[in-house]
């Protein structure tokens, strides 16, 4: 089984179906509302959990009703609640999701109490995180504690994976301490100073990034797929041909695909083409944790 210990997120989303994004001033009617569990840390676990993994969640909630929701969600999809702290006097994460119909989707996010992770708290787990394979964080919690993270998984000896989402700009000198970064292509861009319009290919952006430290770059491609690249190589890896419905937490789906595959010994070629099928298996519900596999679903969708 492998053991990952993810420092990150809860949000809890709220999505609404729409037939477009609203003009200046207008009242848009959509529908389809669901009202879940998320965040990329969260996500992430729930999906590595349900892909046989043993995952450890770090993450900081409101005391609020969102973060009682948090901790039934926790105990439901069986993720370690050790390390899940309660913060007084502020709202748990909360996500507004916009779905168009092609499934693409339009995010506003207030982080709450995500943001009150301190580099401390990642230090209080060095024990658990010494007893793990893999250790994975994203950028929803507060940059000085992502790298506590990725530093403390490199002393333990674990694998890192950095997912830099949502994109925002970071000190390059994170790069040594992770050992796969998981951008999608505007994240890519984002940390390496470029425009969001930069128009180089996917695969020099990997290249860049790989200089700067990264062990392994793989670049989510949407529809396209994924690029991924090391010193051994380069492989583009297509995704299955699918209706979206919505894009949201397929993201997700895929680091904690990517990351379950690495644990059990699989090449970073084999298992990003494993995380491509998760990530186009969630496109295809709406909402997130419905669409998050499990290893029988999983193994079944081509």
């Amino acid at each position: 089984m492998t053991r990952i210990f993810i420092v990150g997120s809860y949000v809890q989303g709220l999505t609404l179906t729409v037939p477009r994004m609203p003009l200046a001033g207008e009242n848009l009617v959509g529908g389809g509302f669901d009202l879940g569990p998320g965040g990329k840390g969260t996500n992430q676990a729930i999906a590595a959990a349900r892909l046989g993994a043993r995952a450890q969640l770090l993450a900081c909630l409101g005391d609020d009703a969102f973060g009682d929701w948090a901790l039934e969600t926790y105990a439901r999809e069986g993720i370690d609640t050790r390390h899940i702290q309660r913060i007084a006097n502020i709202n748990s994460g909360v996500a507004f999701v916009n779905v168009l119909p092609d499934g693409e989707n339009f995010i506003t996010i207030d982080l709450g109490a995500n943001m009150r992770m301190r580099p401390q708290q990642v230090r209080d787990c060095a024990a658990q995180i010494a007893d793990c394979d893999i250790l994975m964080t994203q950028f929803e919690i507060p940059p000085e504690t992502v790298r506590a993270a990725l530093a403390q998984g490199k002393v333990a000896g674990a694998l890192t994976i950095l997912n830099p989402a949502p994109a925002r700009a970071a000190d390059p000198a994170i790069l040594r301490h992770v050992d796969v970064l998981t951008p999608n292509v505007f994240e890519a861009r984002m940390l390496l100073g470029l425009p969001p319009t930069d128009a180089s290919p996917t695969p020099e952006l990997a290249e860049r990034l790989l200089a700067l430290g990264a062990g392994a770059v793989v670049i989510t491609q949407g529809a396209q797929g994924a690029f991924a690249l090391d010193r051994g190589g380069a492989l583009q890896a297509p995704a299955p041909n699918i209706d979206a419905v919505d894009v949201t937490g397929a993201g997700d789906s895929f680091n904690a695909a990517l990351a379950v595959s690495l644990g059990e010994g699989k090449s970073l070629p084999d298992a990003v083409r494993v995380a491509v099928r998760a990530g186009a298996y969630a496109c295809l519900h709406v909402g997130v944790i419905a669409g998050l596999p499990t290893r029988a679903q999983l193994n079944q969708f081509r």
